[in-house]
């Protein structure tokens, strides 16, 4: 049984840090690119980064790009999401997900989201 379990949200002041946790279980860890996603309040989930199997490219969309840092253990099947500069437009619920190397579109296992809350 595949589980992903995400910890470290919170509610944190404009200009503060995070850092999530994704814990993983029941899988070949290393064999699977890793996705960050979010869905704020009234809104649709979308793409935060994504780490590679390999762990030799990461992703990041443009509304997070030099603030967000994405990293993988894959000897305690982890992977993580240092936030930085954060923003009130930075609220939402965010996921991990995990996508087997090398398939494209959706991905196949999804966490229960922590919710991360930033007040201006």
């Amino acid at each position: 049984q595949v589980q992903l379990v995400e910890s470290g949200g919170g509610l944190v002041q404009a200009g503060g840090s995070l850092r999530l946790s994704c814990a993983t279980s029941g899988l070949t860890f290393s064999a699977y690119t890793m996705g960050w996603f979010r869905q704020g309040p009234g809104k649709e989930r979308e793409f935060v980064g994504r780490i590679e199997w390999s762990g030799s490219f990461i992703f990041y969309a443009d509304p997070v790009k030099g603030r967000f840092t994405i990293s993988r253990d894959n000897a305690k099947k982890a992977v993580y999401l240092q936030m930085n500069s954060l923003k009130p437009e930075d609220t939402a619920v965010y996921y991990c997900a995990a996508r087997y190397r090398g398939d494209q579109g959706e991905y196949d296992y999804w966490g229960q989201g922590t919710q991360v809350t930033v007040s201006s």
